[in-house]
């Protein structure tokens, strides 16, 4: 039969014939004319875009414009600075090319898939194969890839928090719209597509559930706080640097030019914005193999830094395969209540695990013909049925089925559920169905029902719990059962449960109870959200693991959203990590590459800080003082480059699994303001001395370039703690690198060096001591003064806090 643009009674009609859902030569007229469901790809850089940001920087463009001042001073050698910026933009490019190529790969593995019915067969394709009037085939958990409508003789129980932000669910009959973007929470059915592609929500869900909550990466937020007040000093020290040096210094203005750009081009750690982004890309290429995809770079650092990892159940500490172990009949014979038992689970075409675990044993329908259903739902935590004959039946969890008479059945049911089994408990209603359930229930059986446990999850618990890393179980399922499992798990402290019920209402007295339990059972999803928001008003950083559609506004709150690549698409949309094999056992791997990002990161820094330090306050003093400038760009270039730039690199990817602490910035200051300070000092307080002995203006740069290497060389060793045989071996080549400069007649002649005498180096040996003392001096007043700011800080917001 042709079938043009259909509605559902065109499709009733095909279910009598022999044809069922679009042809092939429909399918291919649609796709011809338009009409599919293309959708804007993941968004990513393209190969373009990805050589305009690593090139076409505000940092870059200030040091082209300073490497064509030199050059136009005379002076080309000493725009070598600009190379090292051309190299950086090439590392970037290709680091980010190939992070880009690993994304891409990963991507398709985890692509979202849809059912449809064409030329009478069930196909899974991708999303992006579905064309308009398609007959697609929902079930729970699944993402509505596109705008349709639900046909007659199914009932569809939608989610649509991703679009309204709402967590409720809604029901959806025979005739009315389902929105791209939405996610079944229960029941299964038919739909026509109606709208595909551009028309749909469904190709802006990824990038709009992700601006509902952007991830907070403390390293970047820390580093743009850093650009920011450097963009701010630059301009204004530039300009204050370039009228003194070229109006008040006996000069020509090649040499003012010279100085000019010595101290601007010191003061840009370009190399760690470069570093930043090298590191976070290294690391999704080093996690691939471990089957993990990073949604946003700094997941991994995010998930370095977590302190309570909240975990589901079912899927994640469980092998999420259920096995049925005993019914046991109350009023009826048992053959009666697994016939009633099978014919129920059977009147469902979507089946969730335990309607798995429960089919696998009792695979006979029967005869039992159905009048009328209501589908389970993770909200009301029960379905039911009504026969014709044979009346309506109830299945679910026992404490919401028989209210009021659970006593009657509460000692079975914790019996069963302090050995870490499921219980559900199967009853009859003495009248018709209803969405309210009827106080009359009368029990006619327990399903017992058994979770496997996985067999890496005891060693991941255990790594977490020595990392000192609480562990929260979340699950819709009782606690008594969850604690069961977890205790066998490994989970410490699994003896402390509650059911979310029991849970209070007021905020104080939530997060007391949060704050001592380990097992939460009967959790909703409006629930789970709360309880992460709890965790984070204690201070807790929060990863969320959930592969199910109840997980969504939890993941969405909590700091790192994790999700599993078999679980429902819903949960992909909205998390920052893919665990692409489902196997939570990957995250120890993705927490030590977040500690060996943030850890090196910030040893890369100190170094790089320091040398903006020194930079900054030589070009405010000696734009004040009206000396020429202390060194020119090739020396600094050379100092920048063995001290900080190539070592920092070998630093960066480093193994490092110490614990993450909170304060970045903080320490990353207490480290490099005193040796900024210390060897501007040093470069200050020498060319004073040199200055008024006479020396000549070249060599008083070279013992000040001297001066500067010998006192990075010292910082680059102490960063470079604890010492390994490679980083002993970088060290000593940066230092034999560096002293050769000042040996060799050709590299004097290239870096400007003039030859030094034994005087000269007596100056620069006392320099160099004195230095040291008062950085050890230093150190620990500037550690005092910003330690008491720091905690004026924290008091204030306690403060605020309280009232």
């Amino acid at each position: 039969m042709s079938m043009g643009v259909l509605n559902g009674n065109d499709y009733i009609n095909s279910y009598e014939g022999e044809q069922l859902g679009l042809s092939e030569e429909e399918v291919k007229k649609r796709i011809k004319e338009g009409k599919v469901n293309q959708i804007p790809k993941v968004p990513s850089r393209t190969i373009g875009q990805i050589i305009w940001a690593n090139v076409f920087t505000l940092f870059n463009g200030i040091n082209v414009v300073l490497a064509l001042l030199v050059i136009l001073a005379g002076s080309p050698k000493n725009a070598i600075f600009a190379g090292v910026i051309i190299s950086n933009a090439i590392i970037g490019v290709i680091q980010e090319l190939r992070a880009k190529k690993t994304i891409e790969k990963l991507t398709i593995l985890a692509r979202s898939k849809a059912t449809v019915i064409r030329d009478g067969v069930e196909r899974e394709i991708d999303v992006e194969e579905i064309v308009l009037d398609d007959l697609i085939f929902l079930k729970s958990g699944c993402q509505i890839p596109v705008d349709a409508e639900v046909l007659p003789g199914s009932k569809i129980e939608v989610n649509e928090a991703l679009l309204t932000g709402e967590s409720d669910y809604l029901i959806r009959n025979p005739g009315e719209q389902l929105l791209s973007g939405s996610f079944v929470g229960s029941g299964s059915g038919y739909a026509v597509v109606t709208a595909v592609g551009a028309n749909t929500y469904s190709s802006k869900l990824s990038e709009e559930a992700k601006r509902f909550k952007k991830i907070n990466s403390e390293l970047q937020n820390s580093i743009n706080k850093i650009l920011s007040f450097l963009i701010k000093i630059i301009v204004p020290t530039g300009l204050l640097l370039t009228f003194t040096q070229m109006y008040f210094i006996n000069k020509p203005w090649q040499e003012a030019v010279i100085g000019v750009v010595a101290g601007i081009s010191g003061m840009i750690p370009e190399g760690l914005v470069l570093l930043t982004s090298v590191t976070f890309v290294v690391s999704i290429v080093r996690l691939s193999k471990y089957n993990t995809l990073i949604q946003e770079l700094p997941a991994t650092e995010v998930l370095a830094r977590v302190d309570v990892l909240c975990l589901d159940k079912t899927g994640t500490i469980t092998e999420g395969k259920l096995k049925v172990i005993d019914v046991k009949n109350f009023d009826i014979s048992k053959e009666e209540a697994e016939e009633a038992l099978s014919a129920v689970v059977h009147s469902f075409s979507v089946v969730n695990p335990t309607q798995e675990a429960i089919l696998e044993r009792y695979n006979q329908k029967g005869n039992f013909e159905v009048t009328n259903k209501i589908s389970f739902s993770s909200s009301k935590k029960w379905s039911a049925v009504e026969f014709e004959d044979k009346g309506a039946w109830y299945l679910g969890a026992p404490e919401i089925l028989y209210k009021e008479k659970y006593n009657e059945i509460k000692e079975q049911v914790f019996e069963e559920a302090e050995r870490g089994r499921r219980v559900l408990l199967l009853a009859k209603s003495p009248r018709g169905l209803s969405e309210i359930v009827p106080a009359d229930l009368e029990k006619a059986a327990l399903i017992i029902i058994e979770d496997i446990i996985r067999p890496e999850a005891p060693d991941t618990l255990k790594f977490f719990d020595t990392q000192g890393v609480d562990i929260k179980i979340i699950s819709g399922d009782n606690p008594v059962t969850v604690a069961a499992v977890a205790k066998r798990a490994g989970v410490k402290n699994a003896d402390k449960y509650v059911v979310a019920t029991d849970l209070p209402k007021d905020k104080e007295e939530f997060r007391k109870a949060v704050r001592e339990n380990s097992i939460f059972g009967r959790v909703t999803p409006h629930q789970k959200k709360e309880l992460v928001k709890a965790l984070q008003a204690d201070g807790h950083t929060v990863a969320m693991t959930g592969d199910g559609i109840n997980d969504v506004l939890a993941l969405k709150e909590a700091d790192c959203g994790i999700a599993m690549a078999s679980g429902s698409d819903a949960t992909k949309a909205v998390a920052q990590l893919v665990l692409l094999d489902s196997n939570f056992a990957s995250l120890p791997k993705v927490v030590q590459e977040g500690r060996r990002t943030i850890n090196n990161l910030e040893l890369a820094a100190n170094l790089y800080l320091t040398k903006t330090v020194y930079a900054v306050i030589l070009s405010i003093i000696f734009a004040l003082i009206l000396l020429p400038f202390p060194y020119e760009p090739i020396q600094l270039s050379l100092v920048g480059s063995l001290g900080i730039g190539i070592p920092s690199f070998f630093i960066a990817l480093q193994p490092n699994e110490d614990l993450v602490q909170k304060g970045f910035l903080t320490r990353v200051l207490k480290m490099s303001l005193p040796n900024g300070i210390v060897i501007a000092l040093s470069v200050i307080l020498v060319s004073l001395l040199l200055n008024f002995s006479g020396v000549p203006d070249f060599k008083s740069k070279t013992i000040c370039t001297l001066i500067i290497g010998i006192l990075s060389m010292l910082i680059l060793l102490r960063v470079s703690e604890p010492l390994t045989k490679l980083k002993v071996a970088v060290c000593a080549v940066m230092i034999g690198i560096f002293c050769s400069a000042f040996v060799i007649k050709i590299c004097r002649r290239v870096f400007s060096f003039s030859h030094l005498n034994f005087y000269d180096i007596v100056i620069v040996g006392t320099c160099i001591l004195a230095a040291v003392f008062c950085l050890a001096v230093l150190s620990r007043v500037v550690a005092r003064f910003i330690d008491k700011r720091e905690a004026k800080k924290e008091n204030k917001i306690r403060a605020g806090a309280k009232k």
